[in-house]
This record gives structure tokens, C-alpha cells and sequence, in this order.
């Protein structure tokens, strides 16, 4: 078996997988599932939204296992069985999704949910209450396309890999077409409360809020363009936006290689005027 996909236990009793590419785990080794459940679909308000409309449009960037999907799929139509959901999905490596059915890691998904897992990871489509397709490929491409096709959804998750790992999914380059994709009154989520990517979803012009996050020492992030109804960021919060960490990540032309962007903002950090990382750290986390 490929070690890329060897089954990782988590503290809820749902498994996950550790990417030996990126050198983490797909999900918190504090709860796979409970993650997907809180981070994605509770912070987003999954119920409510199908309670108030018979229509959801999701899109599930870095797809993985389907563990976030499966869980607004769960959210949803326990609110609403008849609401219809289209989901588009974004994943680098389609063997990720046939593993995780492979190897039995989505089976405690309610009944309902199995038959779309099933047929994402088996035929990249799905159709019925749950119309779906699951994008094979770079996300940063793929991303480019749902803009020129003036697709939007109701709610987006944002679930690559840490910013030191994967940059590529974090820019500011990216995160603006990413907010293009995001209806008027949507919203997108996810569990990163990095400086950076904060600081680039602002630049997208995007609000911020605060949301709790599994197994996480801190927050989980939500943004819309509506700065409304979510809890503010903290003080702390903020100040960490005036820090040095704060300077996003930056791809011009979406193409370039993990190093190239780490090194692009490592220069920038290096001559930024804003506060230093440290002196902030010192301050909140002594």
C-alpha cells in the first residue's frame, strides 16, 4: 500500500490520511470527522442556509478524503431532506478520494451521503438530490476557470495544506479568484488563522471573523463580503495583522513552484516596515 495513504487514527474515531508529499495529516488528529462537522459546515451555518432555501451551491477546495463535503451533505439534509446541493470539488490527486473509500474511512457518513462519496471518488460525478463534480488538477487553474465560467457558490471551504507546505493555495493571487467564486451573502471558511492568509483574504476584500477550531490551539477563520453576524477578531487578532506575518504570500502568474513563492515573501519580510513577529509573540504568548 502506498504510504502516502496509510490510515492514521484521530481522537473522535474517525481515521485520516498523512501525506508524505506534504509531510502533515489531511485532517486534526483531534477528530477527521469532527473537524469537517465544526470548522466547515456548523461554522458556516450549513442548517440554517437549508432551512431557508431548497438550493445550495458548495465549493470544496482541496477535496482530499470528502470528509468536508460529506459533512455539509450530513448538515443539510438533516434540515432539509429535499434540498437539492451542487458541489463542485478541487483536487490535486484522485487516488486521495478512491482510498478513502477503498480502505472503509467514510463508512460512519449517514446512509444518504455514502452513494455521493462513492460515486465522486469512483467517476469524478454524481447526480440526483446531490449533483456534483470532482475537479482533477491544480487548483490554482482550475479556479481560473469557475471565475471565467461566473460560477459562485453559497459557501466555499478552503482546506489545502499549512501555508509552509503548500503556498501555492494561500496567495493573494489565488485567494481573490477564490473570493470572486463566493456569492454576494456566502461564506467561506477555513480552519487557517494564519497572518498571512488573513492578511490576503483582506486584500481579496474580504471580512474577516473568528470561529473556533478542532483540536487547534487557535481559531479557525470565516470571511464574506458582509460584515455581520460572526464573532469579531480579537484584539490579539488584529495586532497579529500588523505584524511581519501578515505579509501574504504572492504568485503572479499562478504557476510558480512552493520554493519560489516562500522565497518571494521571505524577501518581502525582510523588508517590510511592519512590526516584528517576535516582539508580538513576546507580548501575547509569554
Amino acid at each position: 500500500m502506498d504510504v502516502t495513504f496509510l490510515p492514521t487514527p484521530t481522537a473522535d474515531g474517525s481515521q485520516t490520511f498523512y501525506s508524505t508529499t506534504f509531510g502533515e495529516q489531511f485532517h486534526s488528529r483531534d477528530g477527521a470527522y469532527d473537524e469537517a462537522r465544526r470548522t466547515y459546515a456548523a461554522a458556516t451555518n450549513l442548517q440554517a442556509l437549508a432551512q431557508q432555501q431548497n438550493a445550495i451551491v458548495l465549493l470544496d477546495i482541496c477535496y482530499g478524503l470528502g470528509y468536508n463535503t460529506a459533512a455539509a451533505l450530513e448538515a443539510i439534509w438533516a434540515a432539509n431532506p429535499d434540498c437539492e446541493v451542487t458541489v463542485i470539488g478541487l483536487e490535486l490527486d484522485p487516488q486521495v478520494p478512491k482510498a478513502a473509500i477503498a480502505q472503509n474511512l467514510t463508512q460512519a457518513w449517514p446512509e444518504p451521503v455514502q452513494p455521493v462519496l462513492q460515486a465522486l471518488a469512483d467517476k469524478g460525478q454524481v447526480q440526483g438530490r446531490c449533483q456534483g463534480q470532482l475537479w482533477i488538477g491544480d487548483a490554482r487553474q482550475q479556479i481560473q476557470t469557475l471565475v471565467d465560467q461566473g460560477w459562485r457558490g453559497d459557501r466555499i471551504f478552503l482546506d489545502p495544506f499549512s501555508p509552509p507546505r503548500c503556498p501555492q493555495l494561500w496567495t493573494v493571487e489565488f485567494l481573490s479568484l477564490v473570493a470572486q467564486c463566493l456569492k454576494p451573502e456566502g461564506i467561506l471558511a477555513t480552519y487557517s488563522c494564519a497572518a498571512a492568509v488573513r492578511a490576503g483574504l483582506q486584500l481579496a476584500g474580504l471580512h474577516l471573523r473568528t470561529t473556533r477550531a478542532v483540536g487547534r490551539k487557535w481559531p479557525a477563520t470565516i470571511a464574506r463580503w458582509i460584515d455581520q453576524d460572526l464573532p469579531p477578531l480579537s484584539h490579539q487578532e488584529l495586532e497579529h495583522l500588523q505584524t511581519r506575518a501578515a505579509v501574504p504570500y504572492r504568485d503572479p502568474t499562478l504557476r510558480d513552484s512552493a520554493a519560489a513563492i516562500l522565497e518571494r515573501r521571505s524577501r518581502s519580510q525582510a523588508t517590510s516596515d511592519l512590526a516584528s513577529t517576535a516582539l508580538w509573540r513576546k507580548r501575547w504568548l509569554a
